[in-house]
């Protein structure tokens, strides 16, 4: 899968090794330099700094895709990341997404991610 196709496209499914390893990680990482650069520069401001806030922003679609993505692997709609926002509901989703394994085989989402 191409970095375009990850990154901005909701169709399809990936892997939790996909997920964790090249979505999850890097922009982990990405987000505490972001955090760092905003301390070192003096850029906080009512909680938030400038450079972590536009780093959020611009990752926002990205990570609307790739949680699509991951709920195509377990066979729900995207509309399903929306348990995001309900208080203790949005841990299911956190399991679900992250840590339980795709549907084996192929599903109405594509094929598995696993057997390309």
């Amino acid at each position: 899968m191409s970095f375009t196709q990850l990154f901005f496209s909701p169709n399809g499914r990936i892997s939790r090794k996909t997920y964790w390893l090249k979505y999850v990680l890097p922009v982990t990482l990405l987000c505490y330099a972001t955090i760092l650069i905003d301390v070192i520069a003096g850029t906080i401001s009512a909680g938030f700094g400038i450079f972590s806030l536009v780093f959020g922003l611009i990752t926002l679609y990205p990570s609307i895709a790739v949680g699509i993505k991951r709920c195509h692997d377990r066979n729900r709609s995207g509309w399903f990341l929306l348990l995001g926002v309900v208080p203790l509901l949005n841990i299911w989703l956190i399991i679900e997404l992250g840590f339980l394994q795709g549907t084996i085989g192929d599903n109405k989402y594509g094929t598995d991610p696993l057997s390309a």
